[in-house]
């Protein structure tokens, strides 16, 4: 059985495998979700921004979810992505999580305008009266919705969220979040402050850099969370070594510089579905230095 908070610990935003011809490689992808299981991450997030969810066709989307569910261990936790253009769409696409066997979802705010407070609250509530629990996705620099410290609070406070994806970068909102909203659990939503937000009460992360490195960055995480302040010198050690990697999480070519890393660690990464382009070479090249480097230092 899931723990009763299951969408705590680390869930990894899996990137997705295709074949050469770019259709979805399920072996692989289910491959890719039990050996994360095998190597002690708590769940899984398919068909987020990493997972190319964009790219999918509905009838892949859906069965990303029910690969995912079928290839899982026991206890192990999923949590779908279900943004969408329209409120309808994401409460199907909920209730499709929950008929796979999903424990939670992750959501977006509404994003195809500036929407106002009114706007989102209402967009969470037809959410949350799907049933499962809903953890919130705040990423104002893509969405431009900037879902706020007072605003969760009060999304919180009426019982429609679980936990907030915090990826603003802005580490000073954890504690402002803990003041307003104290029960509302945080994760850490961007791999390059993972210690920051750790230190700062994180109770899950939901990460990138763990499709590639699983081993190396579950000590990481369970450092920087800890607390216990003999580890921060462990903590510190990994996080100045493994940064030049976990900060392409927050930039534009996260899934191709993952992906690549992927490739170099002998995980299936491969090409991404256009519009995504391979990585211009200087990028590449650094993306495989940082990577080889962290490999020899026997970081996995």
């Amino acid at each position: 059985m899931t723990q009763p908070t299951p969408w705590r610990g680390i869930h990894v935003a899996t990137a997705l495998p295709f074949h050469d011809d770019l259709s979805v490689d399920y072996d692989a992808w289910g491959e890719h979700v039990r050996w994360l299981a095998e190597n002690g991450m708590d769940g899984v997030t398919p068909n987020g921004s990493l997972g190319e969810y964009q790219t999918l066709t509905d009838a892949e989307r859906a069965k990303v979810v029910e690969v995912a569910a079928q290839a899982s261990l026991e206890g192990f936790g999923l949590m779908p992505g279900v943004a969408a253009y329209g409120s309808q769409e994401t409460c199907r696409w909920i209730e499709q999580a929950a008929s796979a066997g999903a424990h939670s979802v992750l959501l977006l705010p509404p994003n195809t305008f500036r929407a106002d407070r009114e706007t989102v609250l209402e967009h969470y509530r037809a959410a949350a009266a799907v049933g499962l629990p809903i953890v919130a996705y705040n990423n104002p620099i893509d969405t431009k919705v900037d879902l706020t410290p007072d605003l969760l609070a009060e999304l919180h406070g009426e019982g429609l969220i679980v936990a907030i994806k915090e990826f603003t970068g802005d580490v000073r909102r954890a504690y402002e979040i803990r003041e307003l909203a104290p029960d509302l659990d945080l994760l850490v939503g961007s791999d390059d402050v993972l210690l920051e937000l750790g230190l700062a009460g994180a109770v899950g992360w939901i990460a990138g850099y763990p499709n590639a490195l699983p081993n190396s960055t579950k000590e990481l995480y369970d450092l920087a969370t800890s607390g216990d302040s003999a580890n921060l010198d462990r903590a510190l050690e990994l996080y100045r070594d493994l940064h030049s990697l976990l900060r392409w999480d927050s930039k534009t070519e996260f899934v191709q510089a993952i992906k690549l890393s992927m490739d170099i660690a002998g995980r299936p990464g491969g090409a991404c579905r256009p519009p995504r382009r391979a990585l211009p070479s200087d990028i590449a090249e650094r993306v495989t230095v940082d990577t080889k480097i962290a490999l020899s230092k026997g970081y996995n």
